[in-house]
């Protein structure tokens, strides 16, 4: 019984003698709660304002706000080409900047059709370095070019180690990838200053966001075209220029996804995994309201969910996954 007394003294005096530091961290609890409940709360706002409102509010016609032609650059990819129909269902004329012109003219031919639009494709061959921009320049010299689209090369999807990669093969990946996008926004950009208005879309893939196991170039490609058109908007948004950064997660027929444990699920169309016409109409909705997002607010709610997982507890989830 004495003991029982005693321990129910020592709590007592335990308590009497930290209640201050209970109330500290009390305080401290409160608030951090509120303070994340505000950022819920404003992450919740920026989901409605980008992703709901500019569907539900009409605006000015794209030709208006922008101009009346866009530049294409690797329409052969699945998300770029349904970016280009969206473009021409709005009246946009479309120039296609290929490599490789076999697929991309039936592209055109069938978007012109659809659509009664005008379309044009040049072959430029990036290899040759400065000569390959003359006929670029000349196909655009005189047309109000509105948008300049940019796609990451989907190739780089599939799992290879750095080292696995031939030197040239790397090179080839990095011209196509960093150099060609720094190129083509370098021959647009001057006309859109010079009219005050136009817009950059890059569209890369959600694997900048976290480190994937087999996908260093991936990562670090889709990592250089996010960043560059961040700096770009920061330095010519005062200019009337809209830069803006897509990072999609899964497309339906697309590889471009930050996923390296299910890359079957990528063909299976859903709520999470739009068909490329459903994700570039959602895409093209986003324009002048935000200069990075994933163009689609079921993939918005999947980067808020990956921005909470703490990059090791992803890596090693990721490791355990490639290992299972």
């Amino acid at each position: 019984m004495a003991a029982v007394d005693s321990f129910q003294f020592l709590y007592r005096e335990l308590s009497r003698s930290c209640s201050s530091y209970f109330e500290t961290l009390a305080l401290v609890g409160a608030l951090y709660t509120a303070n994340r409940a505000v950022i819920l709360l404003s992450d919740c706002c920026t989901l409605v304002r980008v992703h709901f409102l500019p569907r539900m509010i009409p605006s000015k016609k794209l030709a208006q706000r922008y101009g009346d032609w866009a530049v294409i650059y690797g329409a052969s990819e699945p998300v770029a080409k349904a970016y280009a129909e969206e473009l021409a269902r709005h009246g946009i004329n479309i120039i296609f900047v290929t490599q490789d012109n076999t697929s991309v003219r039936d592209i055109a031919a069938s978007i012109s059709q659809s659509y009664g639009v005008e379309t044009a494709v040049i072959s430029a061959d990036f290899s040759l370095g400065h000569a390959a921009s003359k006929p670029i320049k000349e196909a655009i010299r005189g047309k109000d070019i509105g948008f300049l689209v940019n796609c990451l090369d989907e190739s780089l999807t599939s799992p290879q180690s750095l080292i696995e990669m031939s030197e040239h093969g790397l090179l080839d990946q990095v011209n196509k990838n960093v150099t060609v996008a720094t190129l083509m926004t370098r021959l647009v950009l001057p006309g859109m200053v010079e009219r005050s208005r136009g817009a950059v879309v890059n569209i890369s893939s959600g694997a900048c966001c976290r480190p994937l196991r087999g996908r260093v170039t991936l990562t670090a490609f889709t990592g250089y075209l996010d960043h560059f058109s961040r700096a770009l908007h920061y330095e010519y948004s005062s200019r009337g220029i809209f830069i803006q950064s897509l990072i999609p997660f899964q497309i339906a027929s697309s590889r471009l996804q930050p996923s390296s444990s299910y890359s079957s699920l990528s063909l299976r169309e859903g709520w999470f995994v739009p068909k490329p016409e459903v994700y570039a109409r959602h895409a093209i909705s986003t324009l002048g309201i935000s200069s990075r997002t994933t163009g689609y607010w079921p993939h918005t709610l999947q980067y808020g969910l990956m921005r909470c997982i703490p990059e090791w507890v992803w890596v090693l989830g990721s490791r355990v996954l490639s290992a299972s």
